[in-house]
């Protein structure tokens, strides 16, 4: 059981290295931003992030109301 969960971590362990190899060992390595608002196409086409969206309608009914 213990050399199951030890391997597993292993496996894990290698997995993050892996996924973070230009993060890690890049000068200034940052994650992509994966965000909506951060594809230049996406904006290029008017789409926004549902949070952004569902804000600016909440805005617009209460300027409306006032």
């Amino acid at each position: 059981m213990l050399k199951t969960i030890l391997v597993a971590i292993g496996f894990l362990g290698v997995a993050i290295l892996l996924l973070g190899v230009k993060i890690f060992f890049t000068k200034n390595g940052k994650f992509p931003n994966s965000h909506v608002s951060g594809n230049k196409e996406m904006r290029k086409r008017g789409v926004t992030c549902a949070q952004s969206q569902d804000r600016e309608e909440r805005r617009k009914m209460l300027n409306s109301k006032l």
